[in-house]
């Protein structure tokens, strides 16, 4: 086995999908001097057991064209370096079984189309015709994406990682990155058993282990591992070949069709995180124990959408870890307490189809300074240093991996972990009646129930019951005076001698903007 090299432009630390795509792109733009360093082999951990789903629609526009890159990526990977991916256009097929699960469905198929992807609004019996075997027994609809798709985790990273050696990069197993060294606030190498790498950037793709790793150079990289369930039947007579990947979200369950068999998968809305003692030495292609009690209420739900499951055996029971964040959006970018040290990590069961395009943006985002598009949604500086804490993110973990599926309402605040920070005015506020969210830990005021209503969200696309509350509040700020409490806003402190005439060019600058009228409890003139 070559020896590691003693420096090299960039070092990535990490050989899953995420990591190898980094190096594919950092390479594709020229940038050859490229180390990748794997802790076991690659794509253990939790590359090699996920399900391989390549859908393209998310929650922003900007995060719907990385992963449109990703599938057109994946699309051209195999003719261009000669190792097979598996990667194959399916499409997919979301279920409503709920009035409000219609609506966020066609609500998402129209931002679909909006963003350039096919989709299509379906009928129960419409639904059938596409999978045969789903029961359409109290189905309201559903949404057909005929562009998304599924591939082999294990085959496409390892097509990436061809391609980036093909370019140059050099890729080393089975060599474990102990400390990222750091001089003068900047990252400058990794240290190993085999000898210290001197690097220009580090790049810190290391999964579930990315959270130990960073806080060993003082970095918050809050992430947690959460088991994650499916099976896999034996082979079905008869089951239709490349049928979509079906989702049912309300019955927390997706199922794709692989080989004439079927595998099932869930995202429960409690689940159980895991590794809270560390994750053991020799973890690489491990599962976990089997949990047939925490599975089998979401198992009798998937029978009910899909019969053929009662009447098939199960030639696999798996549970294998992933690594979850507090808002369920992965950490991306230069962290905000070291330069040069790049995060890659905690993709939230979307690794496979996040893969492509995070690793494009990022490799831009070292190469040219700065992000290539506006990534706030997933800026790893939107994080905060209390979220290390691991009670805080274990408790958090079993809320999150469930809300992949659950219905994703305007203003839903988190449920777990709650009361981390409050200002001197929170129980004063919670008198009269506050109903508080969450913003960056602080427990803020989003609205006032009046006497005699609770100060509780109910959920809608519609009006929500705290708008009429909320306009009384606005009616009496504009026409009387109101009390703001602005503990959790973010302060800025100027020194220096010239401050007091930088702090009063900036205001005059921000005065000077035009603005624009918004609504909703988030946008409180208290706010």
């Amino acid at each position: 086995m070559a020896s590691i090299p003693e420096r090299a432009q960039v070092v990535i630390v990490g050989g899953g999908i995420v990591g190898c795509s980094i190096a594919y792109h950092l390479t594709l733009r020229g940038w050859t001097d490229v180390v990748l360093l794997e802790r076991k082999q690659l794509t253990s951990g939790t590359t090699w057991h996920a399900a391989g789903l390549v859908g393209q629609l998310r929650a922003t526009h900007n995060l719907t064209r990385l992963a449109q890159y990703t599938t057109e990526l994946y699309a051209t990977l195999e003719k261009e370096t000669g190792q097979a991916t598996g990667f194959r256009q399916i499409g997919s097929l979301a279920l409503a079984a709920s009035e409000g699960r219609l609506e966020e469905l066609k609500r998402g198929a129209s931002m679909a189309r909006c963003f350039g992807l096919e989709a299509s609004v379906l009928t129960p019996a419409q639904a059938k015709e596409l999978w045969p075997l789903v029961s359409t027994e109290g189905l309201l609809g559903a949404v057909h994406l005929p562009r998304d798709g599924q591939t082999n985790p294990i085959d496409t990273t390892q097509a990436l990682a061809k391609g980036a050696r093909s370019r140059g990069a050099q890729i080393f197993e089975n060599v474990k990155v102990s400390e990222i060294l750091v001089s003068k606030g900047r990252a400058t190498g990794v240290r190993t058993a085999e000898g210290d790498v001197e690097a220009e950037y580090v790049v810190n793709c290391a999964g579930m282990w990315a959270h130990e790793l960073g806080k060993q150079a003082g970095v918050s990289i809050p992430l947690h591992a959460a088991e994650h369930f499916y099976v896999v039947t034996e082979a079905i007579p008869g089951l239709p070949r490349h049928l979509p990947v079906l989702r049912d979200a309300d019955a927390c369950t997706y199922v794709k069709e692989d080989a004439g068999k079927l595998l099932v998968g869930w995202f429960e809305p409690k689940a159980k995180p895991w590794g809270m003692e560390g994750i053991p030495e020799s973890f690489a292609f491990d599962s976990l124990p089997d949990d047939l009690e925490h599975i089998e209420p979401l198992l009798e739900a998937a029978i009910k959408r899909v019969p053929a499951l009662g009447g098939a055996g199960i030639q696999l029971f798996f549970n294998g870890p992933e690594s979850f964040t507090p808002d369920n959006r992965y950490l991306l970018g230069e962290s905000p307490e070291i330069r040069r040290l790049f995060v890659a990590a905690g993709f939230n069961s979307i690794g496979i189809q996040s893969a492509g395009g995070a690793g494009k943006v990022l490799a831009d985002w070292i190469i040219d300074g700065h992000p290539p598009m506006d990534l706030s949604d997933v800026d790893i500086r939107r994080t905060m240093p209390f979220q290390r804490n691991r009670k805080y993110l274990k408790d958090r973990t079993v809320e999150v991996l469930g809300l992949l599926y659950a219905m994703h309402w305007p203003f839903r605040q988190p449920e777990s972990s709650r009361g981390v920070r409050k200002s001197a005015l929170h129980d004063r506020l919670a008198a009269r009646g506050a109903c508080f969210g969450e913003a960056a830990g602080w427990e803020r005021a989003n609205w006032f129930a009046p006497p005699g209503v609770s100060p509780t969200y109910e959920y809608s696309y519609g009006r929500q019951n705290w708008f009429a509350h909320s306009a009384e509040e606005h009616k009496a700020v504009r026409e009387r005076v109101g009390l703001f409490d602005q503990s959790s806003f973010g302060k800025f402190i100027l020194e220096g001698p010239d401050g007091g005439a930088r702090r009063s060019r900036r205001l005059y600058a921000m005065a000077q903007r035009p603005r624009r009228h918004r609504s909703g409890p988030d946008c409180d003139p208290r706010k």
